[in-house]
């Protein structure tokens, strides 16, 4: 199916410019996705479901509407992804993947897509997620693994897998993403494309599962940190049926403060923040970045605050989320669960409740100390990643080196404890290994501070380079 390059390689930012003074309309930008997703997707395997008429059907509706020039939150008719966790109305919503649901079709959508549509937002298909986003590889019964552009024998990541593998290809300008423990800045390192995960409540969440619990929250994934702000305008927002729901930024803040970058100051560094090890080719990538920030004049300094209760925090506080929302589910399907729902549950059941209150109290102290860091420092840095992409059909990672994880998900315990703060935390390109895989870097910034944050992550953009501004064609290895 032939397509138009040329608009493909544009960033949202510039076809949202171009959609607003109608120089390019909707329905063109509907079918150079699809003539994209065509002829890439069968490499990649990021979109399962599609929804490309209805698709077509909004785009012409957004063309034969008023223009809205004065709105800086609208997209004008941007084709964009969203992640198989999140409902669209009429469209098939199998949870990331999962054999209970493999036939559901959704009657109403979600908030956040209900924000992106009102803005000018047109969802192109479902990308793929592991099961319930159960997990930091992208792999599941229903659709087999997505696999990484840059070496599609490896891994994207996950469980916003298939949202960064979309837009790293081209196959949408931006996609919608969802992250607990690592769910869209992993994908985001793994693709060398942004991943913005906000504060809790800065976009509204789905009106199901834990829905008072401060560790899952949903953001975008685009090429380019500007992208991030432009679609985190849309997607924000305040709506009464999330709890936790913060009230609205006026229009275009993030779009704006992502456009215009500015240096930081004391800026702390870490490269395992005490709860990993690191593979030395990740390390040297991050180390180069950290030395070109300063030398264009950040105030990098290696110190942190001690978060080294990471680890077992995070499976504590997570794993009792998890007993409460998975263990009706393990009672109703059994064995048809997947294993890794079954082992956090167990791991949780078996927790003494008072093993569960010193999480919470250790939670708050590592609060408390990285709070009297940022009094301090405008920022906190960490690799994304501590390894390079593994085949795409992996499950779990067993070792790095001659360290053992114990679980399955404590190769992520670098972003997982991160999430533990509640402050936002965004991933950037920083450069790549000598066999050409993508490395990313995690800024955290003050808690409810995405604007402060992006803009500096769009001048730390600006030093390191424009590593994610155009899609890439999938290297198909076998």
């Amino acid at each position: 199916m032939a397509y138009d390059r040329a608009l493909i390689d544009l960033t949202a930012t510039e076809a949202v410019a171009l959609l607003r003074r109608r120089a390019v309309s909707p329905l063109e930008l509907v079918e150079a996705a699809a003539g994209r997703i065509a002829e890439v997707e069968p490499a990649v395997n990021a979109l399962p479901i599609l929804c490309l008429d209805r698709a077509r059907n909004q785009a012409r509706a957004v063309a034969a509407a008023p223009p809205r020039p004065g709105d800086p939150n609208w997209l004008g008719g941007l084709p964009l992804t969203i992640k198989d966790l999140e409902e669209v109305a009429g469209v098939r919503h199998t949870s990331g993947g999962s054999v209970l649901f493999e036939n559901h079709v959704s009657e109403r959508s979600g908030p956040v897509v209900e924000l992106l549509e009102g803005n000018g937002g047109i969802p192109l298909g479902k990308s793929n997620s592991p099961e319930f986003g159960f997990n930091a590889s992208t792999v599941n019964a229903l659709f087999g693994p997505t696999r990484n552009p840059f070496d599609t024998r490896l891994t994207v990541g996950g469980s916003s897998g298939g949202a960064a593998a979309s837009v790293a290809t081209g196959e949408a300008w931006m996609a919608h993403g969802s992250d607990l423990g690592s769910s869209i800045r992993l994908p985001a390192a793994f693709c060398s494309v942004v991943g913005l995960r906000p504060s809790p409540g800065r976009v509204p969440r789905p009106r199901k599962g834990m829905v008072f619990s401060m560790l899952p929250v949903i953001g975008p994934i685009t090429r380019t940190v500007a992208d991030a702000g432009l679609m985190l305008d849309a997607m924000a927002g305040e709506v009464w049926t999330d709890p936790l729901s913060l009230p609205a930024a006026p229009p275009g803040t993030f779009a704006q403060a992502a456009s215009t970058p500015r240096k930081p100051g004391r800026i702390g560094f870490s490269m395992d923040l005490g709860v990993t090890p690191v593979d030395p080719a990740v390390a040297a990538v991050v180390e180069a970045a950290i030395a070109r920030l300063a030398e264009a004049g950040a105030g990098i300094e290696r110190t942190a605050p001690d978060l080294s209760q990471g680890r077992d925090v995070f499976h504590a506080i997570r794993g009792v989320n998890h007993l409460a929302a998975f263990a009706p589910l393990i009672a109703l399907h059994g064995a048809r669960v997947i294993p890794e729902i079954h082992s956090s549950t167990e791991r949780a059941a078996g927790l003494p409740i008072v093993d569960y209150a010193r999480a919470e109290n250790a939670r708050a102290a590592m609060f408390q100390r990285l709070m009297d860091f940022l009094a301090d420092h405008e920022l906190l840095i960490c690799p994304t990643a501590i390894m390079t992409p593994f085949p795409a059909e992996w499950r779990r990672v067993e070792r790095l080196g001659d360290h053992s994880f114990d679980s399955y998900i404590d190769w992520i315990a670098i972003t997982f404890t991160l999430s533990l703060t509640a402050c936002p935390v965004i991933s950037i390109p920083c450069g790549f290994t000598p066999a050409g895989m993508p490395v990313g870097l995690q800024i955290l910034g003050r808690p409810r501070g995405e604007a402060a944050l992006l803009r500096v992550a769009a001048w730390c953009e600006e030093v390191l380079g424009a590593l994610g501004h155009r899609p890439v064609d999938p290297v198909i290895r076998h």
